[in-house]
């Protein structure tokens, strides 16, 4: 049939190699193929390691080396042995290849701005982008910590607030919430998790501890680009897992019966409901789980 799901796919995988240029013997224009391009990328955005590149692009070490010394070849990067492990190589961009990767980088923001252009509709386009890159980058979905007035978390708190707002009956006003302080979400009190997909937040938890054996759970979130592929329970698990380090011998988390998905998981993963243990107008359910 011609309308089954792997025909589905496959003309999407036709559609997105066209688009990007893929088989181009010189991606956008600039003289060489993507798999190059690709690696004067990386390293311009910061990373060095070559072993790390090579895992990230997913490419074989035949094809890295190649790569890398057609780049080198160009003058656009040089490679020196890790002074930490000369078993290992790091790479940098040299004044020519800054520009390149400079020359890269607008090309391929104007690139991206012209194919959201195309839809009438871009956000619902983004919309779908973000799943299908969650979906493939599953597997690539970083648990970093990270300070809670940090940017990428000040984003998905954001985000978590305004889905609530949309969600509860009556709205959701986080100043008359129990809004966790965020020195009690950092170690060795707390800490604070943000899922990371290819430098994007998707996804928070946090961990609110006063130094004693009782810690909360706080601002369990995950984009909803992101739902399905396992990473609230993830989150949950790591969360639990900082604070076992930090001896913490009792967890305990609120919710509200519009969130459904999340009483489902607590259960789910061996959290007890309790009688109410705080007086936050917004939760309805109480959970406790003994570590």
């Amino acid at each position: 049939m011609a309308y089954d799901p792997v025909s589905r796919v496959r003309r999407f995988n036709r559609a997105v190699t066209s688009a990007v240029g893929a088989l181009d013997t010189s991606f956008l224009g600039r003289g060489r193929p993507l798999g190059a391009a690709r690696v004067l990328n990386s390293i311009g955005q910061g990373q060095s390691d070559v072993a790390v590149i090579r895992d990230y692009l997913g490419l074989d070490s035949g094809l890295m080396s190649r790569l890398l010394r057609s780049l080198e070849e160009e003058g656009l990067i040089e490679t020196t042995p890790n002074p930490q492990d000369a078993r290992r190589r790091v790479a940098r961009l040299t004044e020519a290849g800054r520009s390149e990767f400079q020359a890269y980088e607008g090309l391929s923001n104007a690139q991206a701005e012209a194919f959201l252009a195309r839809h009438s509709r871009p956000e619902e386009l983004l919309r779908a982008m973000d799943i299908v890159a969650s979906a493939l980058k599953r597997n690539q979905i970083l648990l970093e910590e990270k300070d809670a007035r940090s940017e990428d978390a000040r984003y998905c708190l954001g985000e978590y607030y305004a889905e609530l707002a949309r969600r509860f009956e009556k709205g959701f006003d986080v100043s008359l919430s129990r809004d966790p302080d965020a020195e009690d979400m950092i170690r060795p009190r707390g800490a604070f998790l943000v899922a990371m997909s290819d430098g994007l937040p998707i996804g928070c938890v946090g961990l609110k501890g006063s130094g004693g054996d009782v810690a909360e759970i706080k601002r369990l979130w995950v984009a909803p680009s992101a739902r399905g592929l396992g990473l609230a329970k993830r989150l949950m698990t790591a969360a639990e897992d900082i604070a076992r380090e930090l001896s913490v011998k009792v967890l305990r988390l609120d919710t509200n019966s519009a969130l459904p998905e999340a009483t489902q998981l607590y259960r789910g993963t061996g959290w007890n409901e309790i009688a109410r243990f705080n007086d936050d107008p917004y939760p309805d359910t109480f959970f406790e789980k003994r570590l």
